[in-house]
């Protein structure tokens, strides 16, 4: 069963920055292409940024240039660096395989922007 922790959130101001971590366990390998979701209360979560197995990025449009995705696959970990917050930037936080349509989520962590 995948098993997935993320940290690194909390309260920062705009213009600021967080590095977000996500461990992996149990069924994720180095061949998943892996992403950072994000959600606010009463919207879908929504996909924000993806890195393959190759570590070829991609990134939504409000984030590009901001933010970074990282993996280190011995680890079965991934990252995400955010720079220049920006209060719209403020949701939840989820890591999990690109695309994923399942129920297997973990917690998230919460980033929370303030202007």
């Amino acid at each position: 069963q995948v098993q997935l922790v993320e940290s690194g959130g909390g309260l920062v101001e705009a213009g600021g920055s967080l590095r977000l971590s996500c461990e992996g366990r149990g069924g994720i390998s180095s061949s998943n292409a892996m992403a950072w979701y994000r959600q606010t209360p009463g919207k879908q979560r929504e996909l924000v940024t993806v890195i393959t197995s190759g570590n070829n990025t991609a990134y939504e449009e409000s984030v590009t240039g901001r933010f970074t995705i990282s993996r280190d696959s011995a680890k079965s970990a991934v990252y995400l660096q955010m720079n220049s917050l920006k209060p719209q930037n403020t949701a939840v936080y989820y890591c999990n395989r690109a695309y994923y349509g399942g129920t297997d989520w973990g917690q998230g962590t919460q980033v929370t922007v303030s202007s």
